[in-house]
């Protein structure tokens, strides 16, 4: 990644989606058959299927189909209706999660003023500054 002027939280690449109508036919087939596989799913529920060995093998796959139908409508509508976009951010030290300056990030001297503060940072590193 370039660092030329970009600050933290700018957008450095911004694709529009292509919205292709193929992509929204396919979508739409997809919904059906999955409306479809969700009928057959509580049908056999409903059925007293589930009682049976037959009948936990049929509502697993029937459900399995479910999810994986559901899968190819997420990536289908994903990767042709929502727009490609990188932010930038930005890579934070170690030192800066404890919420601290970069002058203390070798430490305090344990002698100084603040030495119970010092003490209470250790314990609990989110401690007000």
């Amino acid at each position: 990644m370039s660092s030329s002027g970009s600050t933290y939280g700018d957008i450095h690449r911004y694709e529009p989606a292509r919205e292709s109508t193929a992509a929204a036919i396919g979508i739409v087939l997809l919904t059906i058959i999955e409306v479809v596989f969700v009928f057959f799913f509580i049908y056999a529920l409903v059925a007293g299927l589930a009682g049976t060995e037959f009948g936990n093998m049929f509502l697993g796959a029937i459900l399995g189909l479910v999810f994986i139908d559901l899968a190819f409508i997420l990536a289908l509508y994903r990767k042709e209706f929502l727009p490609d976009v990188m932010i930038v951010k930005k890579r934070r030290r170690k030192w800066e999660d404890l919420y601290i300056d970069s002058d203390q990030a070798d430490g305090v001297q344990l002698g100084s003023e603040q030495a119970w503060d010092t003490v209470k940072r250790a314990i609990y590193p989110y401690y007000k500054r």
